[in-house]
Protein backbone atom coordinates (compact mmCIF):
# COMPACT_ATOMS: atom_id res chain seq x y z
CA UNK A 1 0.00 0.00 0.00
CA UNK A 2 1.76 3.02 -0.93
CA UNK A 3 0.46 6.72 1.13
CA UNK A 4 1.32 10.17 -0.10
CA UNK A 5 0.83 13.10 2.11
CA UNK A 6 1.33 16.72 0.59
CA UNK A 7 1.24 20.35 1.89
CA UNK A 8 -0.06 22.11 -1.38
CA UNK A 9 0.13 25.87 0.26
CA UNK A 10 -3.11 26.48 -2.37
CA UNK A 11 -4.34 23.49 -3.92
CA UNK A 12 -5.51 25.90 -7.07
CA UNK A 13 -1.35 27.11 -7.27
CA UNK A 14 0.28 23.59 -7.03
CA UNK A 15 -2.26 22.30 -9.64
CA UNK A 16 -0.74 24.63 -12.34
CA UNK A 17 2.59 24.18 -11.03
CA UNK A 18 2.64 20.38 -11.87
CA UNK A 19 -0.17 18.92 -9.10
CA UNK A 20 -2.18 16.01 -11.35
CA UNK A 21 1.12 15.21 -13.21
CA UNK A 22 2.70 14.01 -9.42
CA UNK A 23 -0.44 12.93 -8.92
CA UNK A 24 -0.74 10.62 -11.60
CA UNK A 25 2.73 9.40 -11.44
CA UNK A 26 2.69 8.07 -7.91
CA UNK A 27 -0.52 6.65 -8.26
CA UNK A 28 -0.90 6.03 -4.70
CA UNK A 29 -3.58 4.36 -2.77
CA UNK A 30 -4.05 6.72 -0.73
CA UNK A 31 -3.69 10.39 -1.06
CA UNK A 32 -3.44 12.86 1.62
CA UNK A 33 -3.64 17.26 1.45
CA UNK A 34 -3.22 20.22 3.88
CA UNK A 35 -3.34 23.95 3.99
CA UNK A 36 -5.89 23.56 0.44
CA UNK A 37 -6.75 27.15 0.93
CA UNK A 38 -10.36 26.31 -0.49
CA UNK A 39 -14.00 26.61 -0.30
CA UNK A 40 -16.63 23.83 -1.48
CA UNK A 41 -16.89 24.40 -5.53
CA UNK A 42 -13.76 26.78 -5.54
CA UNK A 43 -12.01 23.51 -7.83
CA UNK A 44 -13.19 20.27 -9.54
CA UNK A 45 -10.20 17.66 -9.82
CA UNK A 46 -10.90 14.84 -12.48
CA UNK A 47 -9.59 11.78 -10.41
CA UNK A 48 -10.44 8.67 -11.59
CA UNK A 49 -10.65 5.98 -9.26
CA UNK A 50 -10.56 7.93 -6.22
CA UNK A 51 -13.07 8.77 -3.62
CA UNK A 52 -12.63 12.38 -2.33
CA UNK A 53 -12.90 14.00 0.60
CA UNK A 54 -12.62 17.40 2.07
CA UNK A 55 -12.71 19.99 5.17
CA UNK A 56 -12.63 23.37 4.40
CA UNK A 57 -11.92 26.24 6.75
CA UNK A 58 -14.44 28.54 7.72
CA UNK A 59 -12.45 31.55 6.94
CA UNK A 60 -11.45 31.39 3.27
CA UNK A 61 -8.79 31.28 1.72
CA UNK A 62 -6.90 29.89 4.72
CA UNK A 63 -5.89 25.93 6.22
CA UNK A 64 -7.90 23.15 4.91
CA UNK A 65 -7.49 19.14 4.10
CA UNK A 66 -8.49 16.62 1.73
CA UNK A 67 -7.58 13.05 0.94
CA UNK A 68 -8.17 11.55 -2.34
CA UNK A 69 -8.74 6.74 -1.90
CA UNK A 70 -9.00 4.30 -4.52
CA UNK A 71 -10.86 1.86 -1.89
CA UNK A 72 -13.73 3.50 -0.34
CA UNK A 73 -13.75 3.79 3.70
CA UNK A 74 -16.11 2.15 5.94
CA UNK A 75 -16.89 5.84 7.22
CA UNK A 76 -15.53 9.47 6.98
CA UNK A 77 -15.43 12.15 9.82
CA UNK A 78 -14.12 15.45 9.89
CA UNK A 79 -12.37 16.99 13.42
CA UNK A 80 -11.80 15.95 16.49
CA UNK A 81 -15.01 16.19 18.23
CA UNK A 82 -13.38 19.73 20.27
CA UNK A 83 -15.59 22.78 19.40
CA UNK A 84 -12.26 24.45 19.82
CA UNK A 85 -10.22 22.88 17.46
CA UNK A 86 -12.89 21.95 14.53
CA UNK A 87 -13.50 25.38 12.75
CA UNK A 88 -10.14 25.49 10.60
CA UNK A 89 -10.74 22.18 8.49
CA UNK A 90 -7.51 20.66 9.86
CA UNK A 91 -8.52 17.11 10.20
CA UNK A 92 -10.15 14.13 8.04
CA UNK A 93 -9.75 10.73 9.67
CA UNK A 94 -11.35 7.19 7.47
CA UNK A 95 -12.22 4.47 8.99
CA UNK A 96 -10.92 1.19 6.96
CA UNK A 97 -11.05 -2.49 8.35
CA UNK A 98 -7.82 -2.72 10.11
CA UNK A 99 -6.70 0.62 10.35
CA UNK A 100 -7.70 4.50 10.79
CA UNK A 101 -6.31 7.00 7.97
CA UNK A 102 -5.66 10.33 9.32
CA UNK A 103 -4.39 13.76 7.66
CA UNK A 104 -4.06 16.49 10.10
CA UNK A 105 -2.65 20.42 9.38
CA UNK A 106 -1.22 21.42 12.93
CA UNK A 107 -1.57 25.33 14.03
CA UNK A 108 1.58 26.97 13.40
CA UNK A 109 2.71 28.85 16.52
CA UNK A 110 3.04 31.99 14.09
CA UNK A 111 5.76 34.30 14.48
CA UNK A 112 6.32 35.79 17.63
CA UNK A 113 4.54 32.68 19.41
CA UNK A 114 1.53 34.33 19.55
CA UNK A 115 -0.64 30.97 18.86
CA UNK A 116 1.99 28.52 21.11
CA UNK A 117 -0.56 28.54 24.26
CA UNK A 118 -3.12 27.31 21.75
CA UNK A 119 -1.33 25.19 19.96
CA UNK A 120 -0.29 23.14 23.26
CA UNK A 121 -3.94 22.61 23.74
CA UNK A 122 -4.25 21.03 20.25
CA UNK A 123 -1.18 18.96 20.77
CA UNK A 124 -2.96 17.51 23.70
CA UNK A 125 -6.51 17.22 22.27
CA UNK A 126 -5.33 15.71 18.84
CA UNK A 127 -3.10 13.02 20.61
CA UNK A 128 -5.77 12.09 22.94
CA UNK A 129 -8.03 11.49 19.82
CA UNK A 130 -5.23 9.75 18.69
CA UNK A 131 -5.27 7.37 21.21
CA UNK A 132 -8.76 7.19 21.63
CA UNK A 133 -9.09 5.82 18.04
CA UNK A 134 -6.16 3.68 18.92
CA UNK A 135 -8.59 1.57 21.57
CA UNK A 136 -10.53 0.51 18.50
CA UNK A 137 -7.88 0.00 15.89
CA UNK A 138 -4.22 0.98 14.71
CA UNK A 139 -3.63 4.43 13.31
CA UNK A 140 -1.74 6.17 10.58
CA UNK A 141 -1.55 10.05 10.23
CA UNK A 142 0.42 12.29 8.18
CA UNK A 143 0.73 15.65 7.54
CA UNK A 144 2.23 19.30 8.20
CA UNK A 145 3.21 18.98 12.36
CA UNK A 146 4.41 21.83 11.96
CA UNK A 147 7.37 20.71 13.83
CA UNK A 148 11.05 19.74 13.12
CA UNK A 149 11.68 17.12 15.89
CA UNK A 150 15.17 17.04 16.37
CA UNK A 151 18.65 19.18 15.45
CA UNK A 152 18.53 16.49 12.50
CA UNK A 153 15.41 17.90 11.10
CA UNK A 154 16.48 21.54 10.15
CA UNK A 155 19.63 23.35 8.78
CA UNK A 156 19.95 25.60 10.96
CA UNK A 157 18.79 24.44 14.80
CA UNK A 158 21.24 27.04 16.74
CA UNK A 159 19.72 30.05 15.12
CA UNK A 160 16.18 28.83 14.88
CA UNK A 161 15.89 27.68 18.61
CA UNK A 162 12.75 29.11 20.22
CA UNK A 163 11.56 29.79 16.62
CA UNK A 164 8.01 28.64 15.71
CA UNK A 165 8.50 25.27 14.65
CA UNK A 166 11.60 24.56 16.84
CA UNK A 167 10.41 25.62 20.38
CA UNK A 168 11.06 23.38 23.59
CA UNK A 169 7.62 22.95 23.99
CA UNK A 170 6.52 21.91 20.31
CA UNK A 171 9.59 19.39 20.28
CA UNK A 172 8.25 18.28 23.42
CA UNK A 173 4.86 17.26 22.10
CA UNK A 174 6.48 15.21 19.35
CA UNK A 175 8.04 13.62 22.01
CA UNK A 176 4.85 12.85 23.71
CA UNK A 177 3.57 11.36 20.73
CA UNK A 178 6.15 9.04 20.21
CA UNK A 179 6.38 8.05 23.92
CA UNK A 180 2.36 7.23 23.19
CA UNK A 181 3.56 4.73 21.06
CA UNK A 182 3.61 6.41 17.77
CA UNK A 183 6.70 6.00 15.03
CA UNK A 184 8.17 8.28 13.15
CA UNK A 185 8.28 6.28 10.07
CA UNK A 186 11.11 7.98 7.96
CA UNK A 187 13.33 8.23 11.45
CA UNK A 188 12.59 4.45 11.82
CA UNK A 189 14.14 3.69 8.32
CA UNK A 190 16.82 6.62 8.75
CA UNK A 191 17.68 7.41 12.30
CA UNK A 192 20.63 9.12 11.32
CA UNK A 193 19.74 10.32 7.55
CA UNK A 194 20.99 14.18 7.42
CA UNK A 195 20.26 17.06 5.49
CA UNK A 196 16.75 15.49 3.86
CA UNK A 197 14.07 18.39 4.98
CA UNK A 198 10.30 19.07 3.61
CA UNK A 199 9.56 22.53 3.64
CA UNK A 200 11.78 25.31 2.85
CA UNK A 201 11.32 29.18 3.41
CA UNK A 202 10.63 30.89 -0.26
CA UNK A 203 12.71 33.55 0.75
CA UNK A 204 16.79 33.48 0.78
CA UNK A 205 17.11 30.99 -1.85
CA UNK A 206 16.38 28.42 1.13
CA UNK A 207 15.41 25.58 -1.61
CA UNK A 208 18.65 26.00 -3.86
CA UNK A 209 20.65 26.03 -0.94
CA UNK A 210 18.33 23.14 0.61
CA UNK A 211 18.48 24.71 3.86
CA UNK A 212 15.14 23.45 5.06
CA UNK A 213 12.98 21.32 8.08
CA UNK A 214 11.30 18.73 7.84
CA UNK A 215 7.75 19.29 9.34
CA UNK A 216 6.24 16.81 7.42
CA UNK A 217 5.41 13.51 8.83
CA UNK A 218 4.02 9.65 8.55
CA UNK A 219 3.60 8.21 12.06
CA UNK A 220 2.44 5.06 12.96
CA UNK A 221 0.34 2.74 16.16
CA UNK A 222 3.55 0.94 16.95
CA UNK A 223 1.58 -2.36 16.39
CA UNK A 224 1.95 -1.66 12.60
CA UNK A 225 5.42 -1.62 12.85
CA UNK A 226 5.71 -5.33 10.82
CA UNK A 227 3.56 -3.78 8.38
CA UNK A 228 6.35 -0.84 7.60
CA UNK A 229 8.73 -1.23 4.50
CA UNK A 230 9.94 2.14 3.35
CA UNK A 231 9.59 5.87 4.13
CA UNK A 232 9.72 8.54 1.35
CA UNK A 233 10.66 12.31 1.24
CA UNK A 234 10.42 13.21 -2.51
CA UNK A 235 12.15 16.44 -2.08
CA UNK A 236 12.83 16.99 -6.40
CA UNK A 237 9.02 16.80 -6.60
CA UNK A 238 8.05 21.07 -7.04
CA UNK A 239 5.01 22.65 -6.77
CA UNK A 240 4.42 24.04 -3.44
CA UNK A 241 7.07 25.06 -0.40
CA UNK A 242 6.58 22.04 1.14
CA UNK A 243 7.10 18.59 -1.22
CA UNK A 244 5.46 15.64 -0.66
CA UNK A 245 6.34 12.99 1.86
CA UNK A 246 5.16 9.04 1.32
CA UNK A 247 4.83 5.46 3.24
CA UNK A 248 4.95 1.98 2.10
CA UNK A 249 2.83 -0.22 4.06
CA UNK A 250 2.35 -3.69 3.73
Amino acid sequence: MKLISWNVNGLRACVGKGFMDFFREADADIFCLQETKLQAGQIDLELSGYHQYWNYAEKKGYSGTAIFTKKEPLSVSCGIGVEEHDHEGRVITLEYSDFYMITVYTPNSQDGLTRLDYRMRWEDDFRAYLKKLEETKPVVFCGDLNVAHREIDLKNPRSNHKNAGFTDEERAKFTALTDAGFIDTFRYFYPNLENIYSWWSYRFHARENNSGWRIDYFLVSACLRDRLRDAVIYTNVFGSDHCPVGLFLE
